[in-house]
């Protein structure tokens, strides 16, 4: 399979955000790529109030777009994430995978809120989003893929259940900042490509938005031995690379972490309170 991996620098303008990424998407189609991925948020990055005016419903018109793209193309396409219209106040941060006659294969709401303080930047997503609570995975072509959404790629607890799950492949659509990205992003992919044998396809937010959003790039594409495939540039761009599923088996055979794994051994620690 060949798969791509769209690097976008979204803003507030979702019309522009949505012309940049029909432009990519297309580009990556033409390229041979059968599955393209998104990034985190391509249709509109922007601070709190601004994501909140902005939020859609899943039959809304980003969303549409995306599938009247992947229908059009015959592809399998990861609309990343959007701010998708939530209960009391708050969205949920919903990527959404989209086969080629332009039917919802898979919706995920990201799970793990970035509240953290780093760079001098206070993030709070928890004060306009709420988190998902379902781990999804989807069949493309016959291969199982699993969803995540950038913070995610912090809990590795979440790629083994993709992996146990059946999960060839891995996408994490994110905006992962210029802070952490500099030290975290490529050995976070890389290490859980390696720990769960699976690619991981991982388009990346690049460059500034506002209010105070500084988005790493590199955009990636690693396969289940920790290689990365393809990385791009710091521009709006397309990466692609062709997943060998046969060089994904020999390595689960040579090396068979996932079936050496000891669950039982792996209990979550109960606190007790203590009685006297």
């Amino acid at each position: 399979m060949r798969a791509a991996t769209v690097q976008l620098n979204s803003n507030g303008d979702k019309a522009r955000n949505l012309a940049a990424a029909e432009e990519l998407v297309r580009e990556a189609a033409a390229d041979g790529a059968e599955l393209v991925a998104l990034p985190e948020k391509w249709n509109l990055l922007a601070g709190g109030p601004e994501l909140l005016a902005g939020v859609e419903p899943l039959d809304g018109p980003s969303l549409n777009a995306a599938r009247g793209w992947a229908r059009e193309l015959g592809i399998f396409l990861l609309a990343g994430s959007i701010p998708e219209l939530g209960p009391g106040g708050r969205a949920f941060n919903t990527s959404v995978l989209v086969g080629p006659v332009g039917d919802d294969l898979a919706v995920y709401r990201k799970i793990h809120m970035f509240d953290v303080d780093v760079g001098g930047v206070s993030y709070r997503e928890s004060d306009h989003e709420q988190p998902g609570e379902e781990i999804v995975t989807a069949d493309v072509a016959g291969t199982t893929v699993g969803l995540s959404v950038c913070y995610d790629l912090r809990f590795p607890e979440l790629f083994r259940i993709l992996a146990v799950r059946g999960a060839r492949v891995v996408t994490v659509p994110s905006a992962f900042t210029l802070a952490t990205g500099r030290d975290h992003w490529e050995v976070l992919l890389r290490a859980r490509a390696i720990e769960d044998q699976v690619f991981v396809l991982a388009p990346n937010q690049v460059g500034e938005a506002p209010p105070h959003f500084s988005s790493y790039g590199r955009s990636a594409i690693v396969d289940p031995w920790g290689v990365v495939l393809a990385t791009a540039p710091d521009e709006e761009c397309f990466v692609a690379a062709d997943l060998d599923f046969s060089a994904q088996q020999r390595v689960r055979e040579s090396l068979p972490s996932l079936a050496n794994r000891r669950p039982q051994a792996y209990a979550w620690p109960q606190l007790t309170e203590a009685r006297t």
